[in-house]
């Protein structure tokens, strides 16, 4: 009832006011209301209070985080060049670090705000500020453009700042020179003291074109004042005895042709060595190096400085060679340390430490060891870049005490899933007495041999050791330690995938050979792991047919001749076959190759087909021992060349080891009085029948290692390598289905 009683109040009073009004006061200003209450109706209220509840609308964000409101560009030509200031006013909206385009296509000396410099980088030609925000900035930047000059005519480009406006100030010399611009608008020109000012107005963003007319109509050759630029990265070395400095100096020419630059050398520094494409010669004097150049005109020059110093303590600071007149000096340092040692920068005089994978990839091709520290710096007229430097040096470790020259692993299958691994390693030992194997999950040492003598596995708090050395046993030359482990694994289903892994040991093994014999019932696809297929990599023999005959050791003619699978032997290999005087070849026999003139020695077994190989034999003379159980002892001489690898083969006699047949001929290989091997090669098809260690393997399962074990009879191997293994487990998976 209230609500109708204010309407009705309201409405009437409307009709009133409408009646009282005559027809001359229509035209008249209606009086503002009195203060004081309103009344509204229930309907306006709710509109009003709904209104007043919802939240105020947010301000879109700015597009971009700057806006560059206004450039004024100032320029004088003097010379054969231009230059002046670059004066450019906005604002960042953002805060933190923004990214400011500010012009290309022109040369910057220098860029400064409220007197401190400002960092400049480069991107796409452009050169871009970094600075903070939000607030308004103002960056002066100073900047050179060439001129070209031709008969009669002077003119240069000028790349127009993306401002909201931008004013020019342009002063060429000449009395009332006409000069005409294009994309722009002159607004005013006067002349005094022999130069033409001229004021104009550009079109932001869009290159702008200058020219004017000279009373020369032949270029005049002036003297001109050189003006260039310097950046220096530095590599700084610190080893036991001295402080090694080598600086990559990039000049760039502005103006001028200079025929030398002057360094000033660090005191206490002896210039090593100067380089450069563009270097004549060098002269050092009272702590100045001149660098005198055979290329005057070039704009750039590119020079690599080595110097060095003694240091006898534990700390010095790093130096920074600077170019005497250099308009700008930029540049990085490095800083290593050679040995085992800590390393401390403390940096200052506006130098800026970064990441070192930040450093230019020139200056970290010269490093020779892993960098500790990297900095940055522009150096201003009111300071000087300083790097204090201080070191811990550390007693390095001493050397491998056993390293393995190769690994033969063989594995076993069963179709319930389990594998029985042996491991064959050639150690060259020094002092080391275990070796620690990080067995897989499920999986116990069997039985461990060392130089053909069984020892006992010892399990420790973190894995399993196997003996390295046994009583009475210290051998200065290369053996064998081997180990068997099984793995319980998991049982074979119709069709699936399964995975095999060798333990991580903890010393280094050059190459690990590895064959997998898997039951005939199963066939295998897809193998991957950290692995490598045998028959992808180029092996010492290739599966090539080769005709050998050679002499019996009672007869001078060749009484015999077979084939055996024989390849070419790589540079530095030496090879050949061994076999008895019926013709059949001689499997596990010793070869030791000694290069006699360096002491150089190595040791292999012949495979089942009598083949034998050594790497990394020196040029010289050798000397070739062959013995085999049940066989003399046979010795050669020969003279060998790595360049020219060649291969040797023998004809061991019936008898006993201590029975030494020795040829003291050096005769060239292919041609000895004991050898002679024509090569007819012809493609083979992959081996995948099973090895003798794979044989060998069935075998002590059936009478000698303390397990009972079904293992597959037939199957088919599968033969992988894998180079440099560094204390790391080795897998191989494949998946399977049955036949």
């Amino acid at each position: 009832m209230k609500t109708r009683f204010l309407m009705v109040l309201v409405v009437c009073s409307a009709t009133l006011c409408a009646a009282r009004v005559s027809p001359a006061d229509e035209k008249s200003t209606l009086p503002l209301p009195d203060s004081g209450n309103v009344t509204l109706t229930l309907d306006e209220y709710n509109r009003l209070v709904e209104l007043a509840a919802k939240p105020p609308k947010k301000s879109d964000p700015a597009p971009l985080p700057y806006s560059i409101k206004h450039a004024d560009v100032k320029l004088k030509v003097e010379n054969d060049g231009v230059r002046g200031t670059v004066q450019i006013d906005g604002e960042i909206f953002r805060k933190g670090v923004s990214k400011v385009p500010l012009t290309s296509g022109m040369t910057i000396l220098d860029a400064h705000q409220n007197g401190k410099g400002v960092p400049l980088q480069q991107e796409n030609g452009t050169h871009t500020a970094l600075l903070s925000g939000p607030g308004e900035f103002s960056v002066a930047l100073d900047a050179g453009l060439p001129l070209r000059i031709e008969a009669g005519r002077a003119s240069f480009s000028l790349p127009v700042p993306s401002a909201g406006s931008v004013q020019l100030t342009l002063v060429i010399p000449g009395d009332h020179t006409f000069a005409t611009i294009s994309s722009g608008l002159i607004t005013s020109r006067k002349s005094e003291n022999g130069h033409t000012a001229i004021e104009a107005t550009l079109v932001p963003g869009q290159p702008t074109n200058i020219w004017w007319a000279t009373r020369e109509t032949v270029v005049q050759a002036v003297p001109r004042e050189l003006r260039f630029l310097a950046d220096a990265k530095t590599l700084i070395s610190v080893s036991e005895e001295q402080m090694r400095v080598e600086v990559l100096a990039d000049v760039t020419v502005i103006q001028g042709e200079p025929a030398q630059f002057h360094v000033e050398v660090p005191a206490g520094y002896e210039v090593t060595g100067v380089t450069g494409a563009t270097l004549d010669s060098t002269e050092t004097n009272s702590g100045v190096l001149t660098l005198k150049v055979n290329a005057p005109t070039q704009r750039s020059h590119q020079f690599l400085i080595s110097l060095e110093r003694s240091i006898n303590g534990s700390k010095a600071d790093a130096p920074f060679l600077s170019f005497k007149k250099a308009q700008r000096e930029t540049g990085e340092v490095l800083v290593e340390g050679a040995g085992t040692i800590e390393l401390t920068a403390t940096e200052g005089g506006g130098l800026k430490r970064m990441d070192v994978k930040e450093a230019n990839p020139y200056l970290r091709s010269l490093a020779h060891f892993p960098p500790q520290a990297a900095f940055r710096y522009h150096k201003q007229a009111s300071e000087s870049p300083m790097l204090a430097l201080q070191w811990v040096r550390f007693p390095d470790g001493s050397v491998l005490a056993a390293v393995a020259e190769s690994a033969q692993v063989t594995t076993l299958v069963t179709s319930e899933g389990k594998s029985l691994t042996e491991v064959k390693l050639t150690v060259k030992n020094q002092a080391q007495p275990f070796l620690k194997v990080a067995l897989p999950a499920g999986a116990s040492i069997l039985s461990a041999d060392v130089g053909g003598e069984r020892v006992k596995p010892v399990q420790g708090p973190d894995g399993s050791r196997v003996p390295l050395l046994r009583p009475g046993f210290r051998p200065n030359v290369s053996y064998t330690v081997s180990f068997v482990f099984m793995h319980s694994g998991a049982p074979f289903a119709k069709k699936g995938g399964a995975d095999l892994s060798l333990p991580s040991m903890d010393i280094p093994i050059s190459l690990l050979n590895w064959e997998v014999f898997l039951p005939e019932q199963y066939k295998v696809k897809d193998f991957g792991g950290d692995v490598i297929a045998a028959n992808r990599v180029p092996p010492a023999f290739q599966a090539d047919a080769a005709t050998y005959s050679y002499n019996s050791p009672d007869n001078e003619e060749p009484i015999l001749a077979g084939k055996v699978s024989i390849g070419a032997i790589l540079p530095g290999q030496l090879g050949g076959v061994l076999a008895d005087p019926s013709g059949a070849v001689i499997a596990n026999a010793r070869v030791t190759v000694t290069q006699t003139d360096v002491g150089y020695s190595r040791s292999t077994n012949t495979d089942q087909q009598g083949r034998w190989v050594v790497s990394n034999v020196p040029s010289g003379r050798v000397r070739i021992q062959a013995e085999s159980q049940g066989f003399k002892t046979t010795v050669r001489d020969a003279i060998y060349d790595s360049a020219r690898p060649s291969t040797y083969s023998f004809a061991l006699g019936i008898g006993s080891t201590s029975e030494v047949v020795e040829v003291t001929s050096e005769a060239p290989a292919l041609n000895g009085r004991y050898s002679e091997l024509q090569i007819q090669t012809k493609n083979a098809p992959q081996q995948q029948a099973a090895s003798a260690n794979v044989v060998n393997l069935q075998r002590r399962v059936a009478g000698v290692l303390p397990v009972a074990i079904d293992v597959p009879r037939a199957g088919t191997s599968f033969s992988f390598v894998r180079p440099l293994v560094l204390d790391e487990e080795t897998k191989v998976t494949f998946s399977y289905k049955s036949r």
